[in-house]
């Protein structure tokens, strides 16, 4: 890439560091100067999109700041909006430049003699262009950025937990940046500076299925990542975070934070009790065949002794919560194979009501996973469904069971009890399909303590875990399709009479 010509006499941006700690008094440290150098080399060969991660307490924001004043020291004429999860942070940054514009040797001259605009959250700067927008504008999230336009967007730690500590708060998060897009010139820079606070941060480098996600959030910015201490041990910055200093910070933040905060891995907040990480995943579909005239069902070369299909109805009540149906399979070792979970959502055709458009789906799911039974928690609104269900599967000639179950057991104590043996011994599989519905991130946020969140999925799963395989006769059908072993009748050959 062609880099550009400077348009304005101005030394190099590390030349621009180092003058301005010398005039403090201070040296730059080697930490900075890997940052500046990398802002400098990407700046002027025209890079557009960047993210610079770095540890808490990193002076990350005040480099930034060293290198939006360079900027306008360069180009004045240049536009600068700063946002930042809070008005109050971009305003630091704003503050900031505007304080090293007065007094940087190489800005001299870019302060007006009469200042119409020269304040804490937006400054202009001597130029020759007539622009509406200032040359340095603060803005909150919250704040209105229609109709701005800027040549340069700095996001300063716009992911904090307040943003980004449920799954509804991370949505509009990216939903608001997304208007960047619209004020951002063609060609401008758009910089991220920040730390992760949730295994979903828009700052991982890899895209999160159960999210919705098929490409990371920031996919196509050049990153530069500096933890606290590398893989091999190595100190970023040991003069001021040595190894007494991290063990500190550590042992005062906890594990869970320090990885997220100074180690940049986005991770889940709190203990993660159900980790999806331990479920084993596989790819393979279904394997229904019939052997020496028995039919037999594999997954991954595996032979199935029994499954269990659990459906968790909802008609999206107040709290949110969603109608899901699961099926898991068993197979002779006794590990658990999820294969599939269904979140289903109302979809009446004509002369159905919500009722029977739910029974419809469900159905449908146990014929096509070959489900000898479904179980139905009655508790609440469930009550009727099951008579409805059967109904349905009569009408689709599947021989398929329906139970309803009314459960009496805490939720809470249900969801350990199904999941912590089975993921601690590494017991539980989980199609990669699965994989890419919320169920994962139901698992990752999921609080034995909490009163709220998502767990419909778990709940469903659980049940399915929980649920003893119901066996019974196959129907008389012309095609034998209950595959599981001992199922069905069998006629013995005698040598006597009666």
């Amino acid at each position: 890439m062609t880099c550009a010509a400077e348009p304005r006499s101005a030394p190099g941006f590390v030349a621009f560091v180092d003058e301005w700690n010398g005039q403090q008094g201070l040296v730059t440290p080697p930490i900075h100067r890997r940052m500046a150098e990398w802002l400098a080399g990407h700046a002027e060969c025209g890079s557009t999109r960047l993210v610079l991660l770095a540890f808490r307490s990193s002076g990350k924001s005040t480099l930034v700041g060293l290198f939006c004043a360079w900027l306008l020291a360069r180009t004045p004429d240049l536009r600068v909006l700063v946002l930042a999860a809070e008005e109050g942070l971009a305003k630091k940054m704003v503050r900031n430049v505007k304080r090293i514009v007065e007094r940087h040797p190489a800005t001299a001259g870019l302060k007006p003699a009469r200042a119409q605009i020269w304040a804490s959250d937006q400054f202009v700067v001597e130029r020759q262009a007539e622009l509406r927008d200032p040359s340095m504008l603060a803005r909150g999230l919250a704040g209105n950025i229609t109709g701005s336009r800027a040549d340069v967007v700095i996001c300063d730690d716009v992911e904090v937990p307040n943003t980004s500590d449920t799954p509804g708060k991370r949505a509009d998060l990216r939903e608001r940046l997304a208007e960047i897009d619209y004020v951002l010139v063609p060609g401008g820079l758009q910089l991220y500076i920040g730390t992760p606070h949730t295994y979903y941060s828009i700052y991982a480098d890899a895209a999160r299925p159960e999210a919705g996600e098929t490409v990371p959030f920031l996919a196509g910015f050049e990153r530069l990542t500096i933890p606290v201490r590398d893989t091999e041990g190595t100190f970023a910055w040991p003069e001021r975070f040595g190894a007494a200093r991290v063990a500190e910070v550590l042992e005062r933040t906890g594990p869970q934070k320090f990885r997220a905060q100074m180690l940049l891995q986005p991770t889940a907040d709190g203990a993660c009790r159900l980790d999806p990480d331990r479920l084993v995943p596989y790819d393979e579909p279904i394997d229904f065949s019939e052997a020496n005239g028995r039919p037999v069902l594999r997954i991954a070369g595996r032979q199935m002794i029994s499954a269990s299909c659990w459906w968790d109805p909802s008609y999206g009540t107040t709290k949110g919560d969603r109608s899901v149906v699961a099926i898991v399979f068993t197979d002779e070792l006794n590990h658990a194979w999820l294969h599939e979970v269904a979140y289903l959502a109302a979809a009446r055709r004509d002369g159905e009501d919500e009722a029977q458009g739910f029974c419809r789906q469900v159905a449908a799911f146990a014929i096509r996973n070959r489900a000898p039974s479904v179980a139905i928690e009655t508790n609440g609104l469930g009550a009727f469904l099951p008579g409805l269900l059967r109904r349905e599967l009569s009408r689709s000639g599947a021989g398929c069971a329906v139970t309803g179950v009314h459960s009496s057991i805490p939720k809470t104590r249900r969801i350990l009890d199904a999941f912590d043996a089975r993921l601690a011994a590494g017991m539980l599989h989980a199609h990669r399909d699965v994989l890419k519905t919320p169920f994962p991130a139901e698992m990752r946020e999921w609080r034995a303590e909490a009163t709220a969140g998502r767990d419909d999925g778990l709940d469903a799963v659980a049940g399915c875990l929980l649920a003893e395989p119901v066996r019974f006769a196959a129907p008389p059908r012309p095609e034998r399709s209950d595959w599981r072993p001992g199922a069905g009748g069998h006629r013995a050959h005698t040598d006597f009479r009666i």
